[in-house]
């Protein structure tokens, strides 16, 4: 990719100049719905890993706790925070309506709507059904914006409340899903530089023809332009013509639920598949290593609850080994302080 392109997008995402507070409520509005680090803790903040200059999630902890962070299940259902804001946008973008509920979906809904809030343990009491039975009924009406689970802080104890009233000036109608998409592709854009349609559909989760017909209507009123076999603002496309691209010099290991991986994973599970093949030991990819801005293998083993089994790192530069040190510490630093057994199928 273009060096200019690859440092823009390095500076936009704050890889190169940390963000202060200010900045990087911007870049998380702009990168939402936010998560936390994968395979990490049950109840941890939203992060956005190495891009800003004070801790982050203590930050989202805060932003949780005053309900300036919200819950709920946007891309493919999964769970994210959104900043309250912007709820009608993702509300237009990822509701799915309950037309025909079962009986007992209808049954816990009138239970929240008439004497909500409750637990899932309240709930269980009132109703007699098992756990197991409400846990899926609870996230079908949260995916239709019905109820709305207050999880302000990490415990377990939340309660579920009717959507209605926590967000009484909420119009979940105001935007429709192409209208809604389109402001997020814009905001997608800036942030990435250069974006084709498999990296929205990969982030979020939206089928390409949808995102096709979106940036279409937005190449021909002049917001977005076609760059080779994808799009840039128009904007950035004059500003790319005089920008000087800064020199990029970092590793970073990044997990598998951070914006930029989730952009290109469609792209990374078949990178790291090609660079494992034939590997005897585990080599599930644990962290990706982006190196000067761009993915260049990652390290591979074993996710367990507690240290995971850090088994080799995988990397396709032709010159990895002269980077080996720096590879291994931007490892370490995301594995408390853990290196892996192995670098490149060599051991340690």
């Amino acid at each position: 990719m273009d060096a200019k392109i690859i440092s823009l997008r390095m500076e936009r995402q704050c890889f190169i100049n940390k963000a202060d507070e200010n900045e990087y409520i911007k870049l998380y509005q702009d990168t939402q719905p936010g998560q936390n680090v994968y395979w990490n803790g049950f109840g941890q903040p939203p992060t956005l890993t190495f891009r800003a200059d004070f801790n982050d999630i203590e930050f989202n902890r805060d932003r949780q706790k005053n309900r300036k962070l919200i819950k709920g299940r946007f891309a493919g259902g999964n769970l994210g925070w959104i900043m309250p804001e912007d709820l009608e946008l993702f509300a237009a973008l990822y509701r799915k309506p309950l037309t025909k509920p079962t009986e007992i979906q209808r049954k816990v809904l009138e239970l929240i709507e008439n004497a909500g809030p409750f637990n899932i343990q309240q709930i269980k009491k009132e109703t007699g059904l098992l756990v197991k039975q409400i846990t899926p009924i609870l996230h079908r009406l949260q995916e239709a914006f019905l109820i709305y689970e207050d999880q302000y802080d990490g415990e377990w104890d939340r309660g579920w409340y009717r959507f209605v009233e926590m967000f009484p000036e909420v119009n979940s109608d105001k935007y429709s899903k192409h209208e809604a998409l389109k402001i997020v592709l814009q905001r997608f854009a800036h942030r990435l530089v250069w974006f084709d349609t498999a990296m929205a559909k990969s982030f979020y989760k939206i089928p390409e023809k949808e995102i096709k017909l979106a940036v279409d209507e937005l190449v021909a009123k002049g917001v977005l332009v076609v760059s080779e076999s994808g799009y840039i603002l128009k904007s950035d496309a004059e500003l790319l013509v005089k920008y000087k691209p800064k020199t990029l010099d970092f590793v970073y290991a990044i997990h598998r639920n951070d914006f930029i991986y989730k952009v290109n994973e469609h792209i990374l599970k078949k990178m790291a598949k090609k660079l494992t093949e034939g590997l005897e030991y585990d080599h599930e990819p644990l962290q990706y290593l982006l190196i000067d801005g761009e993915f260049h293998g990652a390290s591979v083993g074993h996710f367990r609850n507690g240290p995971y089994d850090l088994n080799d790192i995988v990397c396709d530069l032709p010159d990895a080994e002269s980077r080996k040190n720096e590879i291994v510490e931007a490892v370490g630093t995301v594995n408390f302080g853990r290196i892996p057994k192995r670098f490149m199928g060599k051991e340690l």
